[in-house]
């Protein structure tokens, strides 16, 4: 008997028991639809990693650090570090924990920048201010960094360099500041002037040398912190974006050179002036891999840490791996549910159908081609469980798609549901072929039903 003959009278078959066809195939419809839902969240959740990486970290550039907290992602290491000056302590959490980083020094700026595969060198400058204002206005709070020309924020008016840092005194200001600061919109506060406060650490010395110098009589008021207003030309206003690292209110963004005036003039004298937790630096040819992993090799023979824009990507994703696989996980278990019943099915239409195979084999058709008809029906079964619930997931995403854009406030062009098609199609292959395993068993025990006795069944 033919292949071709045993798909049609496979086919007929299940036409004959619809109700039990369907829902039979319902049950495995279940674990196609959680399947292909998972792997198409896991496609869009990677997509949104990769653009994110990529709007914020310059593939060409290298973190670079003196403590293995720098390439370090997974929990931070809780053992006290030996004392050394260039270590700080960064307080992380409410019961007072800190995680004690190496920082990088100025002998370390040094050799970086002596080293020939290294181009430039971007200190990470913790830049403190303590107000933003303009004449006659309030003044506010705000966060400061300097400008990455790798990084891609999106703007509500102005431009941004293309490759550049800003010119020293222009600024880059977040759509938050805008009505507060008295502008109309982001375009009339392009090309206006603003004014950022930074004031010097305070000098006075311990609270016990306070007091002494006050018990002297001496006047305490000229110990006061230095403080300077320092004026900025608005050329871009900027907005949160869906591939933004950022959270709360946005920064505004500095040029380098008044990042360095900024730092410079607040932290000059402190304990840590001059040291960092780490330094971003530029790899030449960095655009080639190869590069970046001969540069890491020869950095960490150095003795430093480093972490490259591959590395963070190849984080992020191990995490949306591990949470892919624990759903997936689910969708197995109902798939594995649904074994069962296409066993149980085939058992029933093994035994309702007893006096059909003992004629069909008095007929002269071979018990493997009765074993190969029931093998096929259980895989007709999966294939209708998959596209049914292939096709479902497919509809709900593509229809839930644009809510749960809005919702997670993914940004335009971005989707936490994308399906690929050849992923749909070794799905619902795969859950054929699960299904006629499954029926294996029941086909097995039709293909060694005597014929005699098989027509003798009442």
């Amino acid at each position: 008997m033919h292949v071709t003959d045993v798909i049609r009278r496979s086919g007929r078959s299940l036409r004959s028991a619809k109700a039990r066809t369907i829902l039979t195939s319902l049950a495995i419809a279940v674990g196609g639809f959680t399947l292909t839902a998972t792997l198409a969240a896991g496609n869009g959740v990677r997509e949104y990693t990769n653009r994110l990486v990529a709007s914020n970290f310059d593939p060409a550039e290298l973190i670079i650090g003196r403590d293995k907290e720098v390439s370090n992602t997974g929990a931070p290491d809780t053992k006290p570090k030996e004392y050394d000056e260039s270590v700080a302590s960064l307080t992380v959490s409410g019961d007072g924990s800190s995680v004690q980083i190496k920082q990088v020094t100025q002998s370390d700026l040094d050799e970086l920048r002596s080293l020939p595969y290294i181009e430039q060198i971007r200190e990470n400058y913790q830049l403190s201010i303590r107000y933003i204002t303009r004449s006659g206005q309030k003044r506010f709070t705000l966060s400061a960094q300097t400008f990455n020309p790798a990084q891609k924020p999106e703007l509500k008016a102005g431009v941004l360099p293309s490759s550049a840092d800003f010119a020293a005194g222009e600024i880059a200001l977040p759509d938050g500041y805008v009505s507060v600061l008295g502008f109309a919109d982001a375009n009339e506060a392009i090309g206006q002037e603003i004014s950022l406060n930074i004031a010097q650490q305070f000098n006075g010395g311990s609270a016990e040398e306070l007091l002494v110098k006050i018990r002297g009589g001496q006047d305490i008021s000229m110990l006061a912190p230095a403080e300077k207003n320092l004026s900025f030309k608005i050329v871009a206003i900027t907005k949160k974006a869906a591939t933004s690292i950022n959270f709360g209110t946005l920064p505004v963004l500095l040029s380098s050179q008044d990042a360095k005036e900024v730092y410079d003039f607040t932290t000059s004298g402190s304990a840590n002036y001059g040291k960092f937790m780490f330094v971003n630096a530029h790899i030449k040819d960095g655009a080639d891999s190869n590069r970046i992993v001969e540069a890491q090799s020869d950095l960490t023979a150095r003795g430093y840490f480093t972490l490259s824009s591959k590395e963070i990507q190849q984080s992020i994703t191990q995490i949306v791996n591990f949470l892919q696989i624990l759903v997936g996980v689910f969708g197995l278990i109902t798939v594995v549910a649904s074994i069962f019943g296409i066993v149980n099915t085939q058992y029933i239409s093994v035994l309702e159908r007893t006096r059909e195979i003992g004629l069909m084999k008095a007929l002269g058709m071979r018990s493997r081609d009765v074993r190969r008809l029931f093998m096929l029906e259980a895989g007709w079964i999966g294939f209708l469980g998959g596209v049914i619930g292939s096709g479902a997931a497919l509809i709900v995403g593509s229809l839930l798609n644009p809510w749960i854009t809005t919702k997670l406030d993914l940004g335009a062009g971005n989707s936490l549901l994308v399906f690929e098609p050849i992923q749909i199609v070794l799905l619902i292959l795969s859950l054929v072929i699960v299904a006629i395993v499954a029926g294996f068993l029941p086909a097995r025990k039709a293909a060694k039903l005597d014929p005699i006795e098989a027509l003798r069944t009442e």
